[in-house]
């Protein structure tokens, strides 16, 4: 068993990051596997040096030590550029030159009545300006200077092409989940990739890439076999599966735990300075009291 946690530099961890750091850890340890640490830091406009210094002593402080070197995101940007390329040359993305107004109002165009679909990265893309044909090719360098969609009608497709013994039967690409608000195997076809995903952006402009891409990436180059994190990206995790299979990449086990939340029910977010481990730990909190605050 290999687990990871995988942080961004733009803010203090706080006790939702402590719950899926100790989690991931503690199984990682049980099992006599290795729990690895991961630097998501492809916001560079927000990611802060400081910030990572933060993680690591808020992480020792807490007890968890890590396998191995930290793998940072912004060291590898060269394989989500070589990743990117492979799905261009089979006519999988295309560029996007769609402003945020323009999918606005498209999504705000009367639809019989029935309010857009939301799907992981929000109201799902109304294909604005997918291409009547696809736009990848060998012999057509990839455009660098728009956010790169992918087309997820012809991805789930190519996708079932890619395995043989696969149908898309219903059941279509799927993945084990060992949460237990959805333990099981989990199992998405191409009507509903199309419908409840949509054309997700693969490539932004301002990073060279995204959170799906990288993600995926990271996890095979770390031989990730366990996913620990929130529940908030289960819906995600469909995305990531058939990433995984359009790059013959592994698809990991996922573990998908229950948020930690304040008072009123809302989930933490970096801005919750209050629920940060560094002002517990500068109140004289235990990492006992963390372990005990967060149910573990």
């Amino acid at each position: 068993m290999r687990t990871r946690f995988a942080p961004s530099p733009t803010g203090p961890l706080h006790l939702g990051h402590a719950y899926s750091a100790i989690l991931a850890h503690d199984m990682a340890r049980a099992a006599g596997g290795q729990f690895l640490l991961r630097i998501e830091d492809i916001d560079q406009a927000r990611a802060k040096p400081e910030w990572e210094h933060q993680i690591y002593d808020d992480l020792r402080w807490l007890g968890l030590s890590w396998d191995g070197p930290v793998m940072r995101q912004s060291e590898r940007m060269a394989a989500y550029d070589s990743a990117l390329d492979r799905l261009w040359r089979r006519g999988l993305l295309y560029p996007c030159t769609c402003s945020r107004r323009d999918i606005a109002d498209a999504l705000s165009a009367p639809q019989e009545g029935t309010s857009p679909a939301i799907g992981p990265d929000g109201p799902v893309y109304p294909g604005t300006c997918r291409p009547d044909a696809p736009t990848g090719h060998p012999a057509r360098p990839r455009p660098k200077t728009h956010h790169l969609r992918l087309d997820i009608a012809a991805a789930c497709l190519a996708s079932l092409n890619d395995s043989p013994g696969a149908a898309d039967n219903g059941s279509g690409l799927a993945f084990m989940e060992t949460g237990a608000a959805h333990a099981g195997p989990v199992s998405t076809s191409c009507h509903a990739y199309e419908t409840q995903v949509g054309d997700i952006v693969l490539s932004r402009r301002d990073f060279g890439t995204s959170y799906h891409l990288s993600v995926v990436l990271d996890d095979a180059a770390q031989g990730i076999t366990h996913v620990t994190r929130g529940d908030d990206l289960f819906d995600a995790t469909r995305i990531h599966v058939l990433l995984e299979s359009l790059l013959g990449l592994p698809t990991p086990i996922y573990h998908h735990h229950p948020l930690i939340r304040d008072e009123t029910g809302k989930r933490l977010a970096k801005r919750d300075d209050a629920r940060a481990i560094a002002r517990y730990r500068a109140d004289g909190a235990s990492p006992n009291d963390i372990r005990r605050m967060v149910g573990l």
